[in-house]
């Protein structure tokens, strides 16, 4: 089992930048493909980014590539996402899942965080 806390997010304005963090715990990190999601108030849960369980392998939303960076410290068990570039559009609660099986559908995942709050100025 794996639990996942988020941190870092924050109030930011059009063009600014922010790193957020999940830690987890639990022996088995290095199992799981980790994965970020946002969710804006009255909308489904999107996906954002995912790395698998070595980190050598990532893929983006389209509306993110290029301006955000998922990395992961298997060692701190520990999952970033860099977000630079940042648009009001951005805004909302950023959760990291944990699966298996990489995946862009908030569905499979099987744990989560409780999530942090970012939201773009503009």
């Amino acid at each position: 089992q794996v639990q996942l806390v988020e941190s870092g997010g924050g109030l930011v304005q059009a063009g600014g930048s922010l790193r957020l963090s999940c830690a987890a715990s639990g022996r088995t990190f290095n199992n799981y493909a980790m994965a970020w999601f946002r969710q804006a108030p009255g909308k489904e849960r999107e996906f954002v980014a995912v790395i698998s369980t070595s980190g050598s392998s990532t893929a983006y939303a389209p509306s993110v590539k290029g301006r955000f960076t998922i990395s992961r410290d298997n060692a701190e068990k520990t999952v970033y996402l860099e977000m630079h570039s940042l648009k009001p559009e951005d805004t909302g609660v950023y959760y990291c899942g944990a699966n298996l099986v990489a995946g862009t559908a908030a569905r499979k995942y099987c744990y989560w965080g409780q999530g942090t709050q970012v939201t773009g100025s503009s």
